[in-house]
Parts: structure tokens; C-alpha cells; sequence
């Protein structure tokens, strides 16, 4: 699937709820499925500079495409971090550095997080970009 085709699944999902508590609700159930970081790679060389849960993120490249997997201390964060996840692993690094992310407005995410959360999204997301542009300049 795309990441345009994935973005637009989230939305559709995230529709079906009335209220952002049952958004909130719906988020804290998707961190439960986040494919976790080895607790060996949970260092903090993968700690997620500027958010205020603690976050490890990795990545890897698997047959040329990007595989994140991650973990965090709080639990509206994993499922964040869930969604990034699912929209941007198992891309390859060309398709990550261009996603514009446009669901996390769709659905109402960043006018319904904390700044301090909205800060820490903001960072979660460079840092895939980071690991993205990383992958795409090591041929």
C-alpha cells in the first residue's frame, strides 16, 4: 500500500468516532499493536529528543524498504507513534522524505494534543525523515 492509501484508511477509521475521547480511546488500543523495539536497541542513542514521554525509535532497511519499530513510556504517545508506523514502515526512504502526512491534520490530531505532545509528534517525525535520508544516502 501507498502512504497515501494508508493515510486515507486512518482517516476513514478515525471518522467513525463522534468524540475525541473515543479518538483517544481508539489511539491508546493502536499503541497496544506498535511493533516494539528490541529492549536492546531502547538506548538512549534512540531516545526521541523533544518529546516529554520518552520515546525510542529504530530503524532498519529491510529488501529497500524502511522498517520503524519503537516504544515510549506513555501511552497516548505509543499509539502516535503507532501511526507514524504504520504509515511510513515498510516504505522505501524516497516515499518517506516526500510524505506530507496530511491525515495528522485530517483528523484533528495536532489541534487536539498538548503543545508539549504536539512538540513531540513534530519530533517523531523528523527523526523517521532523519533515518529516512540516512537510508536513502548509504548505496
Amino acid at each position: 500500500m501507498t502512504i497515501e492509501d494508508i493515510e486515507r484508511e486512518i482517516v476513514d477509521e478515525f471518522d467513525l468516532f463522534e468524540s475525541w475521547l473515543e479518538k483517544y480511546e481508539y489511539l491508546i488500543e493502536l499503541g497496544k499493536d506498535l511493533p516494539l523495539i528490541e529492549s536492546s536497541e531502547q538506548t538512549d542513542e534512540n531516545l526521541i529528543a523533544g518529546c516529554q514521554s520518552r520515546v525510542w525509535l529504530h530503524a532498519k532497511l529491510a529488501e529497500g524498504l524502511l522498517v520503524f519499530t519503537a516504544n515510549s513510556d506513555a501511552i497516548i504517545t505509543k499509539g502516535i507513534i503507532s501511526l507514524l508506523i504504520r504509515v511510513l514502515s515498510n516504505q522505501n526512504a524516497a516515499d518517506v522524505l516526500g510524505a506530507e502526512l496530511k491525515f495528522i491534520n485530517e483528523i484533528g490530531l495536532t489541534e487536539h494534543l498538548s503543545p508539549t505532545r504536539s512538540n513531540g509528534l513534530v519530533s517523531m517525525v523528523k527523526q523517521m525523515k532523519n533515518y529516512a535520508y540516512t537510508f536513502s544516502n548509504t548505496k
